[in-house]
């Protein structure tokens, strides 16, 4: 499984680079802080195969990267994907590394 930072991501964000960020947490920890990345919570994944780009770097995240890892490595597995990227640390980590203004949870 691949990982970006959230420093690169960072970056990423910041040259306005062409990518997807998805959040496969639950929508009542979205509501709490998000990184304004497309919601699909883990359990509905596989309902929504065709949101999620084979075409582009696709950055995945959750809060510690736990969740997202697993999203990452089931459709690599099961689907093929082979341009999948895990936020290593999850939103926990942009909010020590990028924005201490978060909520954290």
């Amino acid at each position: 499984m691949k990982e970006k930072t959230v420093l690169e991501l960072k970056a990423m964000l910041d040259a306005k680079e062409d990518f997807q960020l998805i959040d496969v947490r639950e929508e009542h920890e979205f509501e709490i802080c998000n990184l304004k990345g497309e919601l699909i919570p883990m359990g509905e994944v596989p309902d929504n195969l065709a949101k999620i780009s084979k075409d582009k770097t696709v950055i995945i995240h959750c809060r510690s990267g736990a969740r997202s890892g697993n999203v990452c490595n089931y459709l690599e597995q099961n689907f093929g994907y082979t341009n999948l990227y895990n936020l290593k640390g999850g939103i926990l980590a942009w909010a020590d590394q990028i924005d201490p203004s978060m909520p954290k949870y």
